[in-house]
C-alpha cells in the first residue's frame, strides 16, 4: 500500500529536522517536501532570520523539494494564514494529506496548527509530541545532529549565546529554567549536520543582529578562516 504524502513544517531548526528523521524512520509517512515561511522583506526564514541561501541548502541535502511561503515584515495572523492556507490547498490538489511538525509540548500551539490544518483539509502528524526535552536533545546529539543558535530571546536567556553550537556544553550552562530545546521561544537553531543530510552544511558566524527584541547570529555558508 501507498503510504500517506506529507509536507514537513521545517523551521531550519533542530526540532523540525529530528521530526523528519523520526518520520523517515517510521517509514509510514513518505515526506515529499519542505514547507517554510520566508519573511520576504529580509529575504530569511521568518522568526529563526536564516538566510534563504542556507535554508535552500538545507533542503539540497534533505533532498527533498522546498517549498516557500512568502509574507511581508510585519506581518498580521490573517495575512499569515491566507499564505499558509494558499499553499496548502496547492498541496492538496497534489494528493498530499499531512503536515509534519516538530512540536514538543505547547498544547495551544498544537490545537492552532490543527485548526488550521482542517481548514485546507489536512492532517498533522507530531513525531515528538510529549518526549522529555532534555533526553530528545541528548537524543538529538548523540544522533549526529550538528546546529548553531541562531535567534535567543535575551530576556530568558543571555545575548552571548547567539551563535553557539548546540552541544553538551550549552545543555550543561544553559540557565535552568531555559527549556532544553527551547520549546518556548527561548532560543532557536540552524541545523548543519544530522542524519537527514547527505552531507554537512559549513557554515561561520557573521555579525550579531539586534531586532525587534531578539538577538540573531547571522550565519553565513562556508568554513571559518584558519586563524
Amino acid at each position: 500500500m501507498s503510504r500517506p504524502r506529507a509536507l514537513v513544517s521545517w523551521s531550519s531548526g533542530k526540532d523540525s529536522a529530528w521530526a523528519l528523521h523520526e518520520v523517515w524512520r517510521g517509514n509510514r509517512i513518505e515526506p515529499v517536501g519542505l514547507l517554510t515561511t520566508v519573511t520576504e522583506t529580509f529575504g530569511r526564514v521568518s522568526i529563526h532570520g536564516v538566510r534563504e541561501d542556507l535554508l535552500r541548502r538545507q533542503a539540497q541535502e534533505a533532498r527533498l523539494p522546498l517549498r516557500i511561503v512568502p509574507i511581508p515584515h510585519p506581518c498580521s495572523n490573517a495575512i499569515y494564514e491566507e499564505a499558509l492556507l494558499a499553499e496548502l490547498d496547492r498541496a492538496r490538489g497534489e494528493g498530499i494529506t499531512q503536515v509534519v511538525f516538530g512540536d514538543l509540548f505547547l498544547d495551544d500551539v498544537r490545537e492552532y496548527r490543527e485548526r488550521l490544518l482542517g481548514r485546507a483539509g489536512l492532517k498533522g502528524v507530531f513525531p515528538l509530541w510529549g518526549r522529555d526535552t532534555g533526553e530528545l536533545a541528548r537524543k538529538m546529539l548523540d544522533g549526529g545532529i550538528g546546529a548553531v543558535l541562531v535567534c535567543v530571546d535575551p530576556l530568558r536567556l543571555p545575548e552571548s549565546f547567539a551563535g553557539r553550537e548546540f552541544d553538551a556544553s550549552f545543555l550543561a550552562e544553559r540557565p535552568v529554567e531555559v527549556d532544553a530545546c527551547g520549546e518556548r521561544g527561548e532560543f532557536h537553531t540552524f541545523v548543519r549536520a544530522g542524519p537527514m543530510f547527505r552531507q554537512a552544511i559549513p557554515v561561520r558566524g557573521g555579525v550579531i543582529v539586534r531586532r525587534d527584541g531578539l538577538v540573531f547570529a547571522d550565519l553565513v555558508e562556508g568554513d571559518a578562516p584558519d586563524g
